[in-house]
């Protein structure tokens, strides 16, 4: 091993990492070092599988000629796939004797951010413990680092890159490096960048945004980023997230760097989805992540003309994750905000309108996502009323929207928020909390119901985690719907399930078919229709030899779910055959707008 890689994950708004995803400048980094000397070894750890074995990877860590800690918190979360990295973990790495030790991601460039409504611990405080805290990219010092013959001298920590040149010949070699990832052969999902920074960087941005400190605006050329699909494909990648953007409906924008909010360029996105679709045509998941709804508002032809390619060339379930933060005027100004309420709510009803069409596991193939922030200068109790009157009019107008994300701003160093602090976290902590609550309890049930009503058949989850005596699962993608079953099935397995409930953010659901003989009596009373009685009577049937024998006990709504070992499951017309999720040819390419036929 003369390379390894330690990934302590990421979360920032145009990048995200941690696990099924695995993110961009972690292949990059990978890729300088092929691109230096191919021969070179390279080993990649996650974090969690380092605490698995901490110590015996430690020792391995202590071997490598350069340890490259790659992490960074922006926009926290909270995570079923993984747990990002610890202060005490980085600190107890930048204390290993041995390599030559370079920290990158947002951590080494903004800080350690732990939660929201806090502010971050700068950089500076890992300075002492690492050779090298890049504030630049990291890929490129580790590229010069190693053509320096490992001289420190050689590799300032500021360099960044003035195009993609060497990055795009980074992305192709190092895409090998996800072989080594965990969720390799499983859900795994590749972040794939488009551009860096923010169209908005002329105007200074959001408040409290950390993209637009990454600079003025350099665009990927489509050929590169197919390339590095190809590559990728080639690796055994087939779940792909378009996410390291800021506007995914501004990628190769007109007049990008003259205006704030440039038209969106429809030809140069359809060149782009057809060409990752030619080299990757067995691919499973293509979603992208952000879209400015000020691109949407002002630009509502070329973007409805996005969200239809959007809907032919993606897959069903993607998320186009809205950056709103307030539906307040007073907070909107004085943060230099994208959208005005009004333009907000015609930017979420646009994609709506025209990805709420369902695709083949289920999913509606487009829906807005809504991100809001607490914490804000200007924020008054009269903003929370705001932000619930918004909210309160999509449920009204039937307007669709997958997830609504809300958070405490986190304050980084070098944004206009830096000076003004928590003071706000902290003066409307009460009314922060009324907001979720409202949220999560009457808003995200309400709109679950009606993306995901009760009996809706999703295909290809993936079973991730136990939970008590029940298991979570996952489609792979964007933001994907977390659905819970009440009974423990093998992890790391693909299935189909049916709804039978909603939570706050998540859906009760059963695998199918429904095992008269094998189900549980918990899952089994959560089919709706079901009672006490009649699970009593099931269970005291067992085994069940036809399923005719209780046929009249079981709901009409979802006789077809059921079946007994042995019989034949009736109605199964619903489920598609082979792999639990496996699209038919004909599904594989969305819906040919103007007929509303299948396309192969």
């Amino acid at each position: 091993m003369d390379v390894a890689i330690v990934d302590g994950y990421v979360d920032e708004p145009s990048g995200f990492g941690v696990p099924p995803y695995v993110d961009a400048p972690i292949r990059y980094i990978a890729g300088a070092v092929k691109s230096h000397d191919r021969s070179m070894g390279v080993a990649y750890f996650t974090i969690d599988v380092l605490r698995s074995s901490w110590g015996p990877l430690i020792d391995k860590l202590r071997g490598a000629r350069l340890l490259v800690v790659y992490a960074g918190i922006t926009t926290p979360g909270k995570y079923l796939g993984g747990t990002p990295i610890s202060v005490g973990e980085l600190e107890e790495l930048g204390r290993i004797e041995g390599p030559v030790k370079v920290l990158g991601g947002p951590v080494a460039k903004f800080g350690y951010g732990g939660e929201g409504g806090t502010k971050a611990i700068p950089p500076s405080r890992f300075r002492a413990l690492f050779d090298l805290v890049v504030s630049g990219d990291v890929d490129l010092v580790v590229y010069e680092l190693l053509k320096g013959g490992l001289s420190i001298s050689r590799a300032p920590p500021y360099m960044t890159h003035g195009d993609y040149r060497l990055l795009d010949m980074f992305a192709v070699r190092g895409a090998e490096i996800v072989e080594q990832h965990p969720n390799h052969g499983g859900n795994l999902i590749a972040e794939v960048e488009t551009y860096r920074s923010c169209t908005r960087w002329i105007s200074g941005g959001c408040s409290f945004c950390t993209t637009v400190r990454y600079g003025p605006v350099v665009f990927r050329s489509e050929d590169a980023i197919v390339r590095e699909v190809e590559a990728l494909y080639a690796a055994g990648v087939r779940h792909f997230r378009l996410g390291r953007q800021a506007d995914f409906y501004a990628y190769m924008a007109r007049d990008t760097g003259k205006a704030d909010h440039p038209r969106p360029n429809v030809d140069s996105i359809s060149r782009l989805l057809h060409g990752i679709r030619r080299v990757a045509p067995g691919l499973e998941t293509l979603h992208i992540d952000n879209v400015n709804p000020a691109t949407v508002y002002l630009w509502q032809a070329e973007s409805a003309e996005i969200t239809k390619l959007l809907v032919e060339y993606g897959t069903p379930g993607n998320v186009a994750a809205m950056g709103i933060e307030a539906a307040d005027p007073r907070v909107v100004k004085l943060n230099n905000l994208k959208v005005m309420p009004e333009e907000a709510y015609v930017a979420v009803k646009l994609i709506s309108d025209i990805g709420r069409v369902r695709g083949w596991n289920g999913m509606p193939y487009l829906l807005p996502g809504i991100n809001f922030v607490a914490g804000l200068p200007g924020e008054t109790k009269e903003t929370f009323r705001l932000n619930m009157e918004f909210l309160d009019r999509l449920l009204r107008d039937d307007v669709w929207v997958r997830r609504v994300n809300i958070r405490q701003v986190l304050v980084f160093p070098n944004t206009p928020l830096w000076r003004f602090g928590t003071k706000n976290v902290k003066r409307h902590k009460r009314y922060f909390h009324a907001f979720k609550r409202y949220v999560r309890e009457r808003f995200d049930r309400a709109m679950l119901a009606r993306v995901l009503p009760r009996g809706t058949v999703l295909r290809s989850l993936y079973a991730e985690q136990h939970y008590g005596e029940g298991t979570y699962a996952r489609q792979p993608g964007s933001y994907p719907i977390l659905a819970y079953i009440p009974m423990r099935v093998p992890l790391r397995r693909w299935l189909d399930v049916v709804v039978v409930d909603h939570g706050m953010r998540s859906v009760v659901a059963l695998p199918l078919p429904i095992d008269l003989n094998a189900v549980p009596k918990r899952a089994l009373s959560a089919v709706p229709g079901i009672g006490p009685s009649t699970v009593a009577r099931i269970i005291a049937s067992r085994p069940i030899s036809d399923i005719r024998n209780v046929g009249d006990a079981l709901p009409k709504g979802f006789k077809w779910a059921f079946t007994v070992r042995g019989a034949a499951r009736p109605g199964n017309a619903g489920l598609l055959p082979g792999r639990a999720g496996e699209p038919r040819s004909e599904d594989r390419r969305g819906i040919l707008f103007g007929g509303g036929r299948s396309r192969g």
